[in-house]
C-alpha cells in the first residue's frame, strides 16, 4: 500500500450483509488486522448468507453479530446510536442477476429501499464519518467488445437488467444524500469475485460443485460472454484500502484487466477435475438479456496502493480445494445448481447455531397480527394469563406482529413446532403457575408447579437457544425477604446479582431455582416482576384490587411493578437485546397503607381498611409472603425516564380514574 499522511481511522464499523460472501471476507480481515476496531455485523441471514462464514470472528471481543434487516428503520437507527457507529460498509443486497428477472420487486426493496433506510438513519443521527456503498460493475452496462479502454468511474450508468438497475438507483440515492446533506459517502464498483464460502448460485462455485458430482456444467448461450474475476482475499484488501485511504465523494472501481470467457472458466474447472470439457459442458437457454462484457479502468484504486495479487490459476485451485473439503457448507443446494434457478426454490441452510443477537427481522409467514411496522415478530406464551394478554394488546396497538404459542412449555416437540410455524424474532414467556387464587395453591400442587415453572421454562429457554432466539422471561422478585443486610426502611435493595434468600413458599422456591439455572442461558433476559399493578382495577390479579378486597392487610413497604409503564419497556428491552437478570420494578417502595390511602383519595372517599401484623396474617395463609425492596438502579440507568413507584401508580392508575 502507498503511504498516506492522513489515513482514515474508524472506531466502530457497521457492516451490512456481513454473513454474505464478499462482506464476510472483509469482516474477517478487519477483525484479524485491526483488533482496536469494534465491528458490528448485521445480516438477516437470507439464503445466500451463513454464520459459518463468520465463525473465525466469534471469539473476538471486538465483534458483535446482529440478525436483522436493513429495511427496518427502528433497528438501523437504534444500532447506530446504541453502538455509537461512525462508519458503515454497506454490502447487503440481492445480487444474483438470474433471480432479478423473476423476482425484481424484492431487489427493489432490498437494494434501493434498504439503502435509503441506511442513508436516512445517517442523516438523522449525524454521527457517520464514512459511508462506503458497495455497488457493481454492471451499473455501467455492456462494454464494447472492441475497446481496450475500461469504464472509468465517471462513465454514464446504463444498467441493462433489474439487478443492475436497482444498484444504480441505490447509487443515485447515495450521491443525492452526499450532495444534499453532506453525508461522507464513498462508492465502489467491482468486477466478479470468486473464492471460498460463495453460495453456489454463482458461476464458479456452481461449476465446481457440479463437477464434483460428475454432472454437466450448464453454460448460458454460447459461452462467449466475457467477465473479469478477482479472488476474494484481494477484494477484501481493496476494501481495506478504500476504508482507510478512500476520498469522500469519490467512486472506486475494483477490477482487473484480465478477462475470461465463461466457456474458458468452465474449461479450466474441467481441467482441475480431469474432465473432458467437450463432454462435461452443455449449452442452455440464455437469460433474457446477458451483457457481453464488463470492463473497468482500475487505475484510480491502484493509485491508493492496491493491486491484484492472486493469479487466476492459484485462486481457482484454492477455491476448488475449499469446496472439495466443505461440500455440505450450504446444505442442500440442488435447486441452486439448476441451470436457471428460481429463488423461491432455494432455502437457507439452518446453520445459525451460534447466533447470539437477534433483532428486527422480516418474516414472510402469516400471523394473527401479521402487519408489523417494526419488522419484529413475537411468539408469546401465556395467552390466558394477565401479562400475556396485556402483551398481545400492546403488540396489536404498536403494529408488532405476534402469535401466541400453542404448545405446552414442558412439551419440547410442541414448542419447536411453534417456533418453526411462527418464525419469531423474539419469544416472550409470560406463562407459569402463580396459584389459584394465590400462591398457597402451589403448596399442595408441587409437581404441577415444578413442571411449568421449572421444567417448562428451561425447555423453552433451551429451544430458544437452539433456534438463536432471545427469550424475554417474566420472573418474580418474590424470592427475597428483608434481612440484616437489607433492613426494612433502609433503602438498601436487593440487586440482580444477590442470591435469593426467601424459601417461605413453594412457588418462590421454584422461581429461585429456575432463575439460577437460567443463568447458563445467554439468550435469556429475566425480568423480576413484583406485586404487579395495572390501571385495570376490575382485574382480581391486580395488587391494588387484591388488597382493597381483603378484610385485613399487613402494612409493609415493598417494591412493585406498574405494568402500564413497564410492559412497553419490556418490548423496548427486546429491541435492545437486553440479557441477564433485571429487577423489573419501579424505583423505590410503597406500603400497603400508602396504596390504600391513594385508593381512598382518588377512587372511594368512604373506603376503610384494617391492618394486622405478620403473625396474625400467618394464621390465615398457608405459606409466608415475600416482602422486600429490589434495587432498580440497573433498569433506571437503561431507562432514565422510569417513574418512581408512587409517581407511576398515580400517573397510570389513579389519576385517570379520579372520581369527581
Amino acid at each position: 500500500m502507498s503511504s498516506d499522511p492522513t489515513p482514515y481511522a474508524p472506531k466502530k464499523i457497521l457492516i451490512t450483509g456481513a454473513a454474505g460472501f464478499i462482506a464476510s471476507h472483509v469482516t474477517n480481515r478487519l477483525i484479524k488486522n485491526y483488533p482496536e476496531y469494534k465491528i458490528v455485523a448485521l445480516d438477516k441471514l437470507d439464503y445466500c448468507s451463513s454464520l459459518k462464514n463468520l465463525v473465525s470472528c466469534r471469539s473476538s471481543p471486538n465483534f458483535k453479530f446482529m440478525k436483522g434487516d436493513i429495511a427496518c428503520s427502528d433497528l438501523v437507527n437504534h444500532l447506530l446510536v446504541v453502538e455509537d457507529i461512525d462508519t458503515i460498509m454497506h454490502f447487503a443486497a440481492q445480487t444474483h442477476v438470474d433471480n432479478s428477472f423473476g423476482n425484481s420487486f424484492e431487489f427493489t426493496t432490498n437494494n434501493i429501499y434498504g439503502t435509503h433506510v441506511l442513508l436516512e438513519a445517517c442523516k438523522v443521527t449525524k454521527q457517520i464519518r464514512r459511508f462506503i456503498h458497495v455497488s457493481t460493475d454492471e451499473v455501467y452496462g455492456e462494454t464494447d467488445m472492441e475497446t481496450d479502454i475500461g469504464n472509468p468511474e465517471a462513465s454514464q450508468l446504463l444498467p441493462t437488467n433489474p439487478y443492475s438497475a436497482t444498484k444504480a438507483g441505490a447509487e443515485m440515492l447515495v450521491m443525492a444524500y452526499h450532495r444534499s446533506y453532506g453525508l461522507p459517502t464513498i462508492t465502489t464498483r467491482g468486477n466478479n469475485v470468486y473464492g471460498p464460502n460463495q453460495y453456489p448460485e454463482k458461476l464458479i462455485p456452481k461449476f465446481i460443485l457440479l463437477a464434483m458430482k460428475g454432472k454437466q456444467l450448464p453454460i448460458h448461450g454460447n459461452g462467449s460472454n466475457v467477465r473479469s474475476y478477482l479472488y476474494c482475499e484481494d477484494v477484501a484488501e481493496a476494501f481495506d484500502v478504500i476504508l482507510h485511504k478512500g476520498v469522500i465523494g469519490h467512486v472506486y472501481n475494483i477490477g482487473t484487466k484480465k478477462e475470461r470467457r465463461v466457456l474458458d472458466v468452465a474449461a479450466d474447472i474441467c481441467k482441475l477435475f480431469g474432465l473432458d470439457s467437450n463432454k462435461a459442458i452443455k449449452f442452455v437457454q440464455d437469460r433474457p438479456f446477458n451483457d457481453q462484457r464488463y470492463f473497468l479502468d482500475d487505475q484510480k484504486l491502484k493509485k491508493l496502493g492496491w493491486w491484484e495479487k492472486t493469479p487466476w490459476e492459484e485462486g481457482l485451485k484454492m477455491t476448488m480445494e475449499w469446496y472439495t473439503k466443505n461440500p455440505n457448507w450450504w446444505g442442500d443446494v440442488s435447486a441452486a445448481l439448476d441451470p436457471h434457478p428460481q429463488v423461491t426454490m432455494i432455502s437457507n441452510s439452518s446453520d445459525d447455531s451460534w447466533l447470539w443477537e437477534s433483532s428486527c427481522v422480516s418474516n414472510a409467514k402469516e400471523s394473527s397480527y401479521s402487519t408489523s411496522s417494526s419488522g419484529m415478530k413475537f411468539l408469546i406464551y401465556g395467552r390466558t394469563g394477565w401479562i400475556g394478554g396485556l402483551l398481545g394488546k400492546l403488540c396489536k396497538d404498536a403494529g408488532i406482529a405476534f402469535d401466541y404459542g400453542k404448545g405446552r412449555l414442558e412439551d419440547r416437540k410442541s414448542i419447536v413446532e411453534d417456533v418453526k410455524t411462527v418464525r419469531p424474532t423474539h419469544v416472550f414467556n409470560a406463562a407459569g403457575i402463580t396459584g389459584r387464587p394465590n400462591v398457597d395453591w402451589c403448596e399442595s400442587h408441587t409437581v404441577e408447579t415444578i413442571k411449568t415453572n421449572v421444567v417448562g421454562t428451561l425447555t423453552l429457554a433451551d429451544v430458544c437457544k437452539e433456534h438463536n432466539l432471545l427469550m424475554m422471561n417474566f420472573a418474580t422478585g418474590c424470592i427475597f425477604e428483608y434481612n440484616k443486610e437489607h433492613p426494612q426502611g433502609s433503602g438498601i435493595g436487593f440487586k440482580e446479582e444477590d442470591k435469593p434468600n426467601f424459601i417461605g413458599s413453594f412457588y418462590s422456591k421454584t422461581k429461585a431455582m429456575v432463575e439460577e439455572l437460567l443463568k447458563e442461558y445467554e439468550n435469556v433476559c429475566t425480568l423480576r416482576v413484583r406485586m404487579p399493578i395495572s390501571s385495570d382495577l376490575s382485574n382480581p390479579r391486580n395488587f391494588i384490587t387484591k388488597i382493597a378486597r381483603y378484610d385485613k392487610v399487613v402494612n409493609i413497604p415493598n417494591s412493585m411493578t406498574v405494568l402500564d409503564e413497564l410492559l412497553p419497556i419490556s418490548i423496548e428491552m427486546a429491541k435492545r437485546n437486553c440479557r441477564g437478570i433485571w429487577n423489573f420494578t419501579n424505583p423505590g417502595v410503597v406500603s400497603h397503607n400508602e396504596i390504600l390511602e391513594m385508593y381512598r383519595d382518588y377512587i372511594d372517599p368512604k373506603f376503610k381498611w384494617v391492618n394486622f401484623n405478620l403473625e396474625e396474617q400467618a394464621k390465615v395463609i398457608a405459606a409466608p409472603r415475600s416482602n422486600n425492596e429490589l434495587d432498580a438502579t440497573k433498569l433506571k440507568t437503561e431507562f432514565p425516564e422510569l417513574l418512581s413507584i408512587k409517581d407511576s401508580i398515580i400517573k397510570y392508575v389513579f389519576e385517570p380514574k379520579r372520581k369527581a
